[in-house]
């Protein structure tokens, strides 16, 4: 339990909700439903172990955050994650009432289990061994299949390690569900541009030899995009996306709209992660206090990559 002040709510409760969820505790001495509820949050806090922080703000000496929050009457609890608030009540409920709200949002054991083996194993990609770190998801999946981050990271690592018939194993599942979400269409295209550069005699060609035949034929789509698929193969991807935006420019229907999803899905593979802390709140917090002297964080080279060809492909598809 940590009280909460304008001065250290951004680090305390914005920041913080990133890595565990915080939740709100608005009440006020004077306030006698405050003093049942109280205890039972405190103790909670302590049951769920670490599954979520309790932070206290006394409305009467806040009140400025309270009034960020639209707080009309206390106690009124407010669940923070990843910076944002998600659920709240207000009134004293009982400790069953209680379970059943933080139940409905935290994490399980197994969840927190594969959680941290996820954060393992992106140290330890950080440290370069890329083995253990392989090891770790394949351990955080084992313990909780559902951890989507978990899967999607570890189908990358095996990509970029060469284990390809290991990363379609492990993609298989995610691509029966409908509809497939959009990273795992995305590293199933990745995939498919592998496989096509290790089967296809177009897979030893130099880019000379695509454009070749292009200089004779602008509109020969079928080799502009076999040229993509191999220059994605070898990871030169802004190369890859420039040709797609070629097919785009002229027939942007052409193939089932083949070059646009291949382009929406290199621009998927190549975004940066979410950073995990609130650095990028931007100059207000999830509850609207004005953070003074706060400036805007520049956009790295990556996020700008990123940025730059989706306004071209936006523009070429208006």
């Amino acid at each position: 339990m940590i009280d909460i002040t304008e001065q250290n709510f951004q680090a305390e409760v914005i920041d913080a909700s990133f890595s565990t969820p915080v939740l709100i505790d608005f009440w006020a001495p004077w306030c006698g439903p405050c003093k049942t509820i109280g205890p039972l949050l405190e103790k909670l806090e302590l049951d769920y172990a670490g599954a979520f922080s309790l932070a206290k703000i006394d409305s009467d000496e806040q009140q400025q955050l309270s009034a960020a929050f639209g707080v009309r009457s206390i106690p009124t609890c407010i669940l923070m994650m990843s910076g944002k608030p998600v659920d709240g009540f207000a009134g004293a409920l009982s400790e069953g009432k209680l379970r059943e709200f933080l139940d409905k949002h935290l994490p399980s054991a197994a969840e927190l289990e594969a959680d941290e083996e996820t954060e393992l194993a992106q140290q330890l990609l950080e440290q370069g061994d890329s083995s253990a770190a392989l090891d770790k998801l394949a351990q955080a999946l084992a313990t909780n299949p559902a951890n989507d981050e978990a899967r999607y990271d570890y189908i990358k690592l095996l990509i970029g390690s060469s284990l390809l018939e290991e990363a379609r194993a492990a993609l298989a599942p995610k691509l029966t569900e409908i509809p497939v979400g959009l990273r795992f269409s995305a590293v199933a295209q990745w995939l498919d541009a592998l496989q096509f550069a290790a089967t296809d005699p177009r897979g030893a060609w130099t880019p000379e030899a695509f454009d070749a035949l292009i200089a004779q034929d602008k509109r020969d789509f079928d080799t502009r995009y076999a040229k993509s698929r191999v220059l994605m193969a070898r990871g030169e991807w802004t190369a890859a996306m420039d040709e797609l935006l070629e097919i785009v420019l002229r027939d942007k229907k052409w193939n089932d709209e083949a070059a646009r999803k291949a382009m929406v899905a290199m621009l998927e593979l190549l975004t940066p992660p979410k950073p995990k802390a609130g650095a990028d709140a931007g100059a207000k917090t999830a509850g609207g206090i004005e953070l003074a002297g706060q400036a805007a964080p520049k956009e790295d080279p990556q996020a700008e990559l990123v940025s730059r060809y989706r306004r071209r492909l936006s523009m070429m598809l208006n």
